[in-house]
C-alpha cells in the first residue's frame, strides 16, 4: 500500500469519527450539560495523549527561534478550542448532529478568508465558496420568516473559533512540540469547562456521569486521543488541502449518522442546503487543483 493511499484511508477513519462524535456530543447531554460534558471529554483526550507526550524526546519547551514560551501556545490553542468547543455543545441542544456538522465544517472556507485579513492572499475559489456555501446555510437554517434556529447560531459563531483554532495551532505547532500543544490545549480546555459547569451550576452527579459514560468515552478517547493522532500520522504524507478535502467529510458522516442511529431526518430543502454547503467547502480547497488544470 501506498504511504498516500494509506494516509487518505487514515484521514477517512479520522472523519468518519469526528463525525460519529456529534451524534455522541447530542446523546450524552441527555444525562449531563454541555460543560461538564467537555470537561470530563477533554481529559480524557489529554490522558489519552499523556504517554505520547511524555515519550516525546522534545522537553515542553519552545524551538530555537520561537520569542514566546510553549505554556502561551498551549494558553492561546486553549482558548479558542474552548470557545469553539462550547458553542459548539451548546448548540447541539437545540440543533441536529447532522446540521451541526456542516455548519461546523464552514471553518474550512473562514480558515483562507480570516488569513486574508491578516495580509495573505485568498484565491478566487475560496471567495466562490463562501458565496455558494453561504447559500447552502441560507437553506439549511434559515426559515421561511427569515429566522435562525438558536442552535444553528451557535454553531455558526462556533466556526469562526474553529477556524481561529485552526490559525493559532498552525502558528505555533512549528515552533513547538506539536503533542505538547495538544496534551496542553486539551487541559485548558478541560479546566475552564469544568470550571464554568460548576460557576454555571450544572450538576456533577455521578449518575449522569455513568448515564453519560459511553458518549463521553467515545469523545474523549475516540474522538479526541485517537482520531487527532491518527491525523498526525496520516498528514505526514498527506497535503494539507488533500487532508482539509477528506477531513470536510466529517459533515456528511455527522449526517448520516444522525439519522441511522437517533432518526434525525433533513427535509429535501435542507438536503440540498447540506449539498450547497459540502459543495463550495470542496470548491475552496480544489480551486488550485482546478486552476492548475
Amino acid at each position: 500500500m501506498s504511504k498516500t493511499l494509506r494516509a487518505d484511508l487514515l484521514l477517512m477513519v479520522t472523519a468518519t469519527i469526528w463525525g460519529l462524535a456529534f451524534v455522541a456530543q447530542r446523546v450524552g447531554m441527555e444525562h449531563v450539560g454541555p460543560f461538564l460534558f467537555n470537561g470530563v471529554r477533554f481529559a480524557l483526550g489529554a490522558a489519552a495523549l499523556l504517554p505520547l507526550a511524555m515519550r516525546s524526546k522534545n522537553a515542553m519547551r519552545a524551538a530555537p527561534g520561537m520569542h514566546a514560551p510553549a505554556w502561551l501556545g498551549c494558553l492561546c490553542a486553549g482558548l479558542a478550542l474552548t470557545f469553539g468547543a462550547s458553542l459548539q455543545q451548546i448548540g447541539l441542544q437545540d440543533t441536529t448532529a447532522g446540521k451541526a456538522g456542516f455548519i461546523t465544517c464552514l471553518y474550512v472556507i473562514f480558515v483562507p478568508i480570516f488569513g486574508a485579513f491578516l495580509g495573505s492572499r485568498t484565491p478566487l475559489g475560496t471567495w466562490i465558496g463562501a458565496a455558494i456555501a453561504v447559500v447552502g446555510m441560507y437553506l439549511l437554517s434559515i426559515t421561511d420568516d427569515f429566522s435562525i434556529n438558536r442552535g444553528d447560531l451557535f454553531e455558526l459563531v462556533g466556526a469562526f473559533f474553529w477556524a481561529g483554532h485552526v490559525l493559532v495551532a498552525a502558528w505555533f505547532a512549528p515552533r513547538m512540540n506539536p503533542i505538547h500543544l495538544a496534551v496542553g490545549q486539551y487541559a485548558f480546555c478541560s479546566v475552564a469547562s469544568l470550571g464554568i459547569a460548576w460557576f454555571a451550576g450544572e450538576s456533577f452527579a455521578l449518575s449522569g456521569l455513568m448515564d453519560a459514560a459511553a458518549p463521553i468515552l467515545y469523545g474523549g478517547l475516540l474522538s479526541v486521543g485517537v482520531a487527532y493522532t491518527l491525523q498526525l500520522i496520516a498528514q505526514r504524507d498527506a497535503p494539507p488541502s488533500h487532508a482539509a478535502i477528506i477531513l470536510s467529510m466529517e459533515s456528511v458522516f455527522a449526517a448520516l449518522a444522525g439519522w441511522v442511529l437517533i432518526g434525525e431526518v433533513l427535509t429535501p430543502r435542507g438536503m440540498l442546503g447540506c449539498a450547497l454547503m459540502l459543495s463550495g467547502m470542496l470548491l475552496s480547497e480544489m480551486w488550485p487543483y482546478l486552476k492548475k488544470k
